[in-house]
């Protein structure tokens, strides 16, 4: 029997056995890893650049930008570079970094996630009041809330998980390193300590997601009721791309963790893993600058100088 103490590194989940396969979800990953760098990257620099997006919806989508480059900067590179070279090691504390930083920006971007749909509940249900329930220092207040749930839940969860002893070997069954398959390593005794916390964790992320639909409810009721429908189709512009960020993070998310244990399986979680993991960060860029029309002319002019 095995235990963390003697365990110097874990064992990925390769994506194929063959090494043409190998090098396809090398360049795959590689690909996507680009595109997202690119995205996120010219949101960041357009909205720090530009004087006109220096608004509270704009400093929180850049916020979110660069905890969508944080996550999937945590997971894609090493997952590349082991396809690359034809391994599946991780070390221990490579393992245990990989866990707290992507636990890290993934409730840090849910935190922020929640506090902008109170940006648009303010914008259109109490828009006389946006200047100063939204100021510069609240905003900052509330981003840095965001930041300090997303690092203060990693560090209890992977101190927890880390503590555990291993008791079922080193190897995980997915291509980064996820606190439910490291739980399966360790004696089923001690691992209620994490799923106590896990339990804690999904109270208060069914808290913020009552919150967003209760904020969008009250979005929705108020939209209706303005008279022009080209100020109607203005407002509901400017939540949709937010609606469709939280509809494909919460989905795929829920997918991931709450699909039935029947129906799991090393491939299947693969799949789900890579979308709740990988696809948000690298659509997200472009889910809102497609809605975007100033954000839109705002990258436009950075990219043609």
């Amino acid at each position: 029997m095995s235990n963390s103490s003697s365990i110097t590194q874990f064992l990925l989940l390769a994506f194929a056995d063959t090494r043409e396969l190998q090098l396809l979800h090398f360049w795959l990953f590689l690909g996507i890893y680009l595109a997202a760098l690119l995205g996120n990257g010219l949101i960041i620099t357009t909205i720090a650049c530009d004087h006109h997006l220096h608004t509270p919806m704009y400093f929180f989508i850049l916020n979110l930008s660069v905890l969508d480059l944080g996550s999937i900067s945590t997971t894609v590179p090493k997952a590349t570079t082991n396809s690359l070279w034809d391994t599946r090691a991780i070390s221990y504390e490579g393992c245990a970094s990989q866990v707290f930083l992507f636990l890290f920006f993934i409730s840090a971007e849910y935190s922020l996630l929640t506090v902008m749909s109170y940006d648009r509940y303010v914008a259109i249900c109490k828009p006389l009041h946006y200047g100063t329930l939204l100021g510069s220092r609240a905003c900052v207040h509330m981003a840095a809330a965001a930041w300090g749930a997303g690092f203060l839940t990693a560090l209890l969860h992977t101190a927890n998980t880390f503590s555990l002893p291993l008791c079922q070997g080193n190897a995980v069954d997915q291509f980064f390193s996820e606190i439910p398959q490291i739980l399966k390593l360790s004696c089923s005794d001690v691992a209620l300590r994490e799923v106590g916390l896990l339990v804690v964790g999904v109270f208060l992320s069914f808290g913020c997601f009552i919150f967003i639909v209760v904020s969008y409810v009250q979005i929705f009721r108020s939209v209706l009721r303005i008279p022009s429908e080209q100020r109607r189709h203005k407002a509901f512009s400017t939540c949709l791309p937010h609606l469709a960020v939280v509809s494909l993070f919460i989905s795929t998310g829920m997918f991931a963790y709450l699909k039935p244990s029947s129906v799991s399986s090393p491939s299947l979680d693969i799949v789900v893993s890579f979308l709740y993991s990988v696809v948000p960060p690298s659509l997200n860029p472009f889910i809102y600058s497609l809605r975007n029309q100033q954000l839109k002319n705002a990258v436009w002019k950075l990219i043609l100088g």
